[in-house]
């Protein structure tokens, strides 16, 4: 079970690869042609808006509340899947319908909706909020597309099609980056060529899947299913996830919102700053996520508790031995990163040190995104909803506790960058909400360690030592970085990367870890 697994989560782990090495490029394109300022401020709030409903709709509640009814319904379903593809087709048209008046709800409100998500645009005033409105006209109706294209995505990876929907979001990659490239030029206001190349995307992504989902017979018409019996259980176990499953998307527009308050490029520097930890966190947590969820919800049901234990031992060992070099690697190499991937045309270095500092704090809490990202499907592949809503409160009321902590005193006394106040917050209430995820299936007795943990751990721990002995020997400060050609600085990061990496792994071999005994057991 463990190999197939650890297959899968390579394949869905490469193909994410892509998209966030294309990603990566896209923000690249972004911070050379528009820099850090009030027009990148307006678009990255009108782009998160749409996104945050996104990550709630597409791969947050909908996504943890569909998956588990699905493989119910298939295991049930195993002659002709006519019931699985009725539970799909109803489910297609109750969130669409439902999506389409939210649209055009947020379509009349974007003014409103702005006030919210960053207040501090309003009370400024002047073009900075009227260039968001306008931006978030465009950009909102592509939670509508990706919503649905969402929902193909995890229909395809019910039936073990986890290529497809790991490819998609290639595609508003490349949008972003040829908006900004070739159609920026042409309008009036260069930045809202963005907002039109993400909705571009969402119709890109969403014509992408269609074909994938008619040739395993599961595209149907879609069909109001609010009598459906399997579309009303997703529906009573949707609410609650929405809180539990997006308490980091919730954290990420508290800090919004009081960035916006802050100095102009705040906001643009925590953008860039969680996309760094974003990366890590797409290519590896979202990939195990992603094929975890179906196996633990098949696992559940049929009644096989000890598979359940032993995969989710699995997926939480794979966890420490990639989540926590990430995390070193991004704290130790912040501005290196930073400066070799944005400091170029009108991104200066004082951005670079500006979004390192939120860099730093953010990756302190990589560890625990990653442990939420395993540990919350635990809880959804059971249709336990209430357990993760109650943590995420607690989180949420943590984070936002934590931000007054840090963020108020370092304005109070004029200290550098109280934007990476919010960061560290998000982070340390992410370790909260893992704690409290872990000690739940404890409690449970749904998580039974299996022998090992110990020598794993040490093993991790010396591996990690001597990664940061050669990165904090051997990488020069961000001033010489800045010196350098973008060539020179690329190769150096790839360089450093390799070499510490290298080390991590010569030390893993040493201690007596191999490949074999993460992908099988």
């Amino acid at each position: 079970m463990s190999g197939r697994l650890f297959k899968s989560t390579v394949i869905v782990g490469g193909n994410t690869l892509i998209s966030r090495v294309l990603g990566l490029a896209r923000d690249i394109v972004i911070a050379r042609f528009f820099g850090a300022g009030a027009a990148t401020d307006a678009f990255f709030v009108a782009f998160k808006i749409p996104n945050f409903f996104r990550r709630l709709f597409a791969e947050g509640a909908f996504s943890q509340a569909f998956v588990p009814v699905l493989a119910e319904t298939k295991v049930n379903d195993k002659d002709d899947l006519s019931e699985t593809k009725a539970l799909i087709v109803h489910t297609i048209g109750t969130l669409g319908g439902f999506l389409v008046l939210l649209t055009l709800l947020a379509e009349l409100a974007a003014p409103w909706l702005i006030i919210v998500f960053g207040p501090g645009f309003y009370l400024e005033g002047g073009e900075k909020y009227d260039l968001t409105v306008q931006m978030l006209r465009i950009t909102f109706p592509y939670l509508l597309l990706i919503s649905l294209t969402g929902l193909a995505g995890a229909v395809l990876n019910s039936f073990g099609r986890f290529a497809v929907a790991a490819f998609t979001p290639v595609l508003l990659n490349l949008s972003l980056i040829g908006a900004a490239i070739w159609l920026a030029p042409l309008m009036d206001k260069p930045v809202v060529a963005l907002a039109w190349g993400v909705f571009m995307a969402g119709l890109a992504q969403l014509a992408f899947q269609l074909p994938f989902l008619a040739r395993i017979g599961m595209l149907g018409w879609p069909k109001w299913g609010q009598a459906h019996a399997g579309v009303r259980k997703i529906m009573r176990l949707m609410l609650p996830v929405i809180i539990g499953s997006s308490v980091l998307q919730i954290n990420l527009v508290i800090d919004t919102i009081i960035a916006s308050f802050l100095f102009t490029g705040s906001v643009t520097w925590l953008y860039y700053a969680d996309r760094m930890v974003e990366f890590p966190l797409g290519v590896f947590a979202i990939a195990l996520s992603t094929v975890i969820l179906p196996t633990l919800s098949r696992q559940h049901a049929e009644s096989d508790p000890e598979q359940f234990a032993k995969t989710l031992d699995w997926a939480l060992r794979l966890a420490l031995v990639v989540g926590l070099p990430a995390t070193l690697g991004l704290f130790l190499l912040a501005e290196p990163i930073l400066t070799s991937l944005f400091e170029y045309g009108d991104f200066a270095a004082s951005d670079v040190s500006m979004a390192g500092l939120a860099l730093m704090a953010y990756s302190i809490g990589l560890p625990a995104f990653i442990l939420i990202k395993v540990l919350a499907p635990a809880y959804y592949s059971r249709q336990d909803t209430k357990t993760p809503v109650k943590i995420a409160i607690k989180a949420m009321l943590l984070n936002i506790t934590l931000n007054g902590v840090f963020v108020v005193p370092m304005i109070y006394f004029g200290m550098t960058g109280p934007h990476a106040g919010l960061a560290l917050a998000t982070g340390l209430a992410a370790w909260l909400n893992a704690w409290l995820l872990w000690r739940g299936l404890q409690q449970q007795g749904l998580f039974q360690a299996q022998p090992g943990w110990g020598k794993l751990i040490w093993q991790v721990l010396a591996g990690l030592i001597v990664m940061a002995g050669i990165l904090m020997w051997g990488v020069d400060a961000q001033v010489i970085w800045s010196g350098w050609e973008w060539t020179q600085r690329v190769s150096q990061l790839l360089l450093w990367i390799a070499i510490a990496a290298a080390g991590y792994l010569v030390v893993l071999l040493i201690c007596g870890l191999r490949i074999a005994d993460l992908r099988t057991k």
